[in-house]
């Protein structure tokens, strides 16, 4: 989880770069991995000069490489819209997971997980897409919200425009979403940074976004089955979102 949340709040300034920083885990699974392959034919460009691009390339534990190039796929025309792979267990087998964003030109965007199974590396599972193009989605949290056990992930739909924080948790099958909050956000036009997280300062886990004007910070938790935001004395600003996720 922590490295997952070291990934959150890169900002890859140099992405355009031939090579991006590794991201990096310890366990089971994928214990590295990157995006590589920039690429302009989605140019929506919302993460200011960080490009989309291609190619996930992995690592598992025993240093071997593996690479997924969206264009040999079954969908051509998709990118990965996103500032870094997250690098956590993300259903709850035990094996460290990549969850990426990933977008078309049809639908936009959807949160994917990307994993290791029988030496190869293979979407696991999916939220649906957005439904239109140029429509994006931030991740927030990846962690067991509502203490059922269940890994919960969490991200901000169109965090310019709707704003909307949507939690999806694991059944037979797959993903289902088991709430939603209106109102709120973790990233502006041009940020090359997800802003916020998750944090637990003893009361259980919540998440600290920014309000819907990007002026104060919320933190966000479960309370029975519905998700509530409560505003914090803080500023939304880079060394807010810092205070805040240290619980200070």
């Amino acid at each position: 989880m922590r490295a997952w949340l070291a990934a959150l709040a890169i900002g890859l300034a140099g992405a355009a770069s031939a090579e991006e920083p590794w991201q990096t885990a310890e366990g089971p699974g994928i214990v590295a991995a990157r995006f590589e392959e920039p690429d302009n034919s989605y140019p929506h460009r919302i993460m200011g000069r960080i490009p989309e691009r291609r190619v996930l390339v992995v690592r598992d534990a025993q240093g071997r490489a593996h690479r997924l190039d969206l264009r040999k796929g079954p969908n051509p025309s998709h990118v990965f819209e996103d500032v870094a792979p997250r690098l956590v267990d993300a259903d709850g087998d035990g094996a460290i997971d990549a969850v990426v964003v990933e977008a078309s030109p049809e639908a936009g965007a959807h949160l994917a997980i990307y994993g290791l199974r029988r030496g190869d590396l293979v979407k696991a599972a999916a939220t649906p897409p957005i439904g239109t193009p140029f429509r994006w989605l931030a991740p927030a949290a990846i962690a067991d919200l509502n203490g059922d056990g269940v890994t919960d992930i969490a991200y901000v739909e169109t965090p310019h425009l709707g704003k909307v924080l949507r939690v999806w948790s694991w059944v037979a099958g797959g993903l289902t979403e088991i709430a939603q909050l209106r109102g709120v956000t973790n990233h502006r036009i041009g940020d090359e940074v997800i802003f916020g997280g998750l944090r637990d300062c003893g009361h259980g886990p919540e998440i600290v976004l920014a309000d819907a004007d990007f002026r104060r910070l919320v933190a966000v938790a479960f309370e029975g089955e519905a998700l509530a935001a409560r505003r914090l004395p803080i500023e939304a600003s880079p060394k807010g979102f810092d205070t805040a996720l240290a619980c200070r």
